[in-house]
């Protein structure tokens, strides 16, 4: 069930989205997903790479809850697996959407190819969609990476943070734009009550 108030995603990510999940999940198992979150329609017929309308944000966090079902206790590791795979899709085929083309990412300081990643993150999900409001946090001793309109857990209720498959995104991300992996936490969940879902960046893993 979708409302007057439910966020669209549009075509490109979900694109970005199921072309990810089938690689990391497999094309069985990516059919059984699409079924089980009423998403039928995209068996083998994946919509195109532009900015029309696509489905609801609610129906986007029912495909990642299914996912987390699927695989049970492993769910979250694929989650995280096919946020990976979904920010490596980005660079390849929506490069001008992120940004990210003739950047000299290599010339500039560590954290600030942090802060620029994130914010390509940000500005490319609101270029997709005017109502999404993402941003980059730096008001406290960490920089973190914040979205109040997350579709991940948009209609979800859970006590621990869901959104496993951003955990993941913003981790590559941050590992493509440095070259080391740095320890992503999620401190807030929209599926928790808070007012959004927050992403602290920890320290990089040597």
């Amino acid at each position: 069930m979708t409302d007057n108030h439910d966020p669209m995603i549009v075509n490109a990510l979900v694109r970005q989205a199921l072309t990810s999940a089938q690689e990391v999940m497999g094309e069985n198992g990516l059919t059984t997903v699409l079924k089980t979150s009423g998403l039928e329609r995209f068996v083998g017929n994946f919509p195109p790479d532009n900015l029309d309308p696509s489905i609801n944000a609610s129906q986007y966090a029912q495909l990642n809850e299914a996912i987390e079902a699927f695989y049970g206790r492993g769910g979250r590791g694929m989650l995280r697996r096919i946020g990976k795979a979904s920010f490596q899709y980005a660079v390849r085929e929506q490069a001008a959407l992120l940004g990210l083309a003739g950047v000299a990412m290599k010339l500039l300081p560590e954290k600030q190819r942090i802060k620029f990643i994130l914010n390509s993150m940000a500005n490319a999900l609101k270029k997709s969609n005017p109502q999404v409001d993402a941003r980059l946090d730096e008001s406290g001793e960490r920089l973190a990476y914040m979205e109040s309109t997350c579709a991940i857990c948009y209609g979800r209720h859970s006590e621990v943070p869901v959104c496993y498959l951003y955990v993941g995104s913003i981790g590559e991300a941050i590992q493509w734009a440095t070259g080391r992996e740095y320890q992503v936490v999620e401190t807030h969940c929209v599926a928790k009550g808070d007012p959004y879902c927050r992403f602290e960046i920890g320290d990089a893993r040597e």
